[in-house]
């Protein structure tokens, strides 16, 4: 029987702020990283064969053609993106090996506020596809069968498949990162200073 199928993959933000990415022609910031997995088994138990989510990537490539590839924050059990609860729109995809990998645009709407809140305080977030299909039991893998339908991907609280991660997408010029010796040379200065009295200044 078809079902609801959702698949989560680890969102996380580098440790970079939002203000720091490259934003969209509307000025909303931008993210990018794997949207899903071919020909492995997943967190889930579940497999997708490469040709099936060729087809429905090809499909959903007219979505993101038409500006209309959208997603929402938290999975709804539903097959009907709710327009009130829409975060996101899916800007860009393509495949590197057997990864599917997208560029995200982070919309002004209440939920998209809150993801981009969420985001820039470092709050690890999964990137989900949800989609309508039938699974088969082979030897302990859950085959997703042809009639798999992709819908969209949202934006959820627990991830299901560690290991993949999204960034930010920045401009041209390399951010310089903070240096981790002097973070901790700093908290070794503060404790020095609380227990001896002895304080150095940078």
């Amino acid at each position: 029987m078809k079902k609801v199928l959702v698949e989560t993959q680890i969102f996380k933000p580098q440790g970079l702020m939002l203000t720091e990415g490259k934003l969209s022609g509307r000025g909303n910031p931008m993210v990018e990283g794997i949207l899903a997995t071919a020909e492995v088994k997943n967190g889930n138990g579940r497999y997708y064969p490469r040709e099936l989510w060729e087809r429905e990537i090809d499909k959903y490539m007219e979505s993101v053609k038409e500006n209309r590839a959208l997603g929402e924050l938290d999975h709804p059990e539903s097959s009907v993106i709710n327009l009130k609860n829409v975060s996101h729109n899916i800007t860009d995809m393509w495949w590197d090996g057997d990864k599917v990998l997208g560029k995200i645009e982070i919309l002004p709407t209440p939920s998209g506020n809150i993801l981009k809140a969420l985001i820039e305080n470092n709050i690890t977030v999964g990137v989900s596809s949800r989609g309508m299909g039938s699974l088969e039991d082979r030897n302990g893998v859950l085959e997703v069968q042809d009639d798999f339908e992709l819908l969209c991907w949202d934006f959820v609280s627990t991830p299901s498949n560690p290991g993949s991660y999204m960034h930010l997408v920045k401009e041209g010029q390399t951010l310089q990162e903070t240096n981790k010796y002097q973070d901790v040379n700093s908290i070794i200065g503060e404790i020095l200073c609380a227990n001896t009295c002895t304080c150095y200044l940078d």
